[in-house]
Formats: structure tokens, C-alpha cells, sequence
């Protein structure tokens, strides 16, 4: 298992547009990719899972991979928080 915490710098949050792009990210992998910010937790390949927890500017959202291709998920995830928030 691996996990990963990123702090939310993009002005609006997680929003629509980088939501779909990081659903479609992690449905490329074998590997269980969990979202979870505070109490509120879902699987990072349903869209209604990663809007639901109303991440904004500087909230820390948390991922967990577990699977076959954790560490190339890890990496691609964290790569892409990065780039788009």
C-alpha cells in the first residue's frame, strides 16, 4: 500500500474539469485508488466520490493506493496533483 497527502493550491479547488481528468487518470490503473479529505472518503474513479468532498484551496486531500500497479499510480496521481491543483 502507498499513500500520499497534497494541499489543494489551485484557486477553485477541485472543480469540474480537473475532477473528470484525474477520474480518467486513475481508471487507468488495476490498483484501488482512494480520495479522502477529513471524515469524507471515495473511490478516486467516480466523479461524484472526488466532487462530494468539496476540497477547496488549502485543504489536504489524502490518496491510498493498493494493487499490482500501486507505485506507478502513486506517481502518476501525485504527478498530476502537481501539474493541475
Amino acid at each position: 500500500m502507498k499513500t500520499f497527502s497534497y494541499v489543494i493550491t489551485d484557486n477553485e479547488g477541485i472543480h469540474a474539469r480537473p475532477a473528470g481528468e484525474l477520474v480518467k487518470l486513475c481508471k487507468q490503473f488495476q490498483s484501488n485508488i482512494t480520495i479522502s479529505k477529513g471524515e469524507k472518503s471515495g473511490k478516486a474513479t467516480k466523479i461524484l466520490a472526488v466532487m462530494s468532498l468539496g476540497a477547496t484551496k488549502g485543504s489536504t486531500v489524502d490518496f491510498k493506493f493498493e494493487g499490482p500497479d500501486e507505485d506507478a499510480a502513486c506517481e502518476a496521481v501525485s504527478k498530476f496533483m502537481q501539474e493541475n491543483l
